[in-house]
């Protein structure tokens, strides 16, 4: 299965710890195709037909982002504005994503114990992650099981390392 790998992390190999290893980690991966959204378009000007082509390459499509005020990075909200196209993603004509699988590997600042109803936010992980799975149902993929890494901003090395390995066990199931 070609899995591709969508990276939207606005200083991938700068500040991000959790992200970075991630991603080297998918690239490593046999039948797998990772993009750094944010230093492939730094202007913020998406390459829509590129875009396109590297998801129709694909049997599988990740998000992997850092999860900013419960949504995603600014890029990659402009991706499904401009990429998911009428008649191409969705629509009568729209059949792009038919018999792909979608789905999203986040990681959170916060632990695990936060994203509860009783935690202090409120809710949990997959219902911060509902608009993603309402976007997979909408273009007609099969929608994952989301990857959460918790806790990234006091992670330790041994926590990253096994969030690693189960990335990987993750984009080739």
């Amino acid at each position: 299965m070609k899995t591709l790998v969508l990276v939207f992390h606005p200083s991938l190999k700068g500040q991000s710890h959790v992200n970075a290893a991630l991603a080297e980690a998918a690239e490593g991966l046999e039948n797998m195709t990772v993009r750094d959204e944010y230093a492939l378009y730094p202007d913020g000007k998406i390459d829509v037909k590129a875009e396109q082509a590297a998801v129709e390459a694909a049997d599988r499509v990740v998000f992997q982002f850092p999860l900013y005020w419960f949504s995603s990075p600014a890029l990659l909200k402009t991706w499904e504005d401009d990429v998911l196209e009428h008649g191409w993603a969705y629509g009568a004509e729209g059949h792009a994503f038919e018999g792909k699988e979608f789905g999203v590997a986040v990681s959170t600042g916060s632990p695990e114990s936060k994203y509860q109803p009783e935690g202090d936010n409120k809710f949990k992980i997959e219902q911060v992650l509902v608009p993603f799975q309402g976007t997979a149902n909408h273009i007609n993929a099969t929608w994952l099981k989301p990857f959460v890494t918790f806790g990234s901003f006091g992670i330790s090395d041994e926590a990253l390392a096994e969030a690693v390995k189960n990335y990987k066990d993750y984009l080739t199931k």
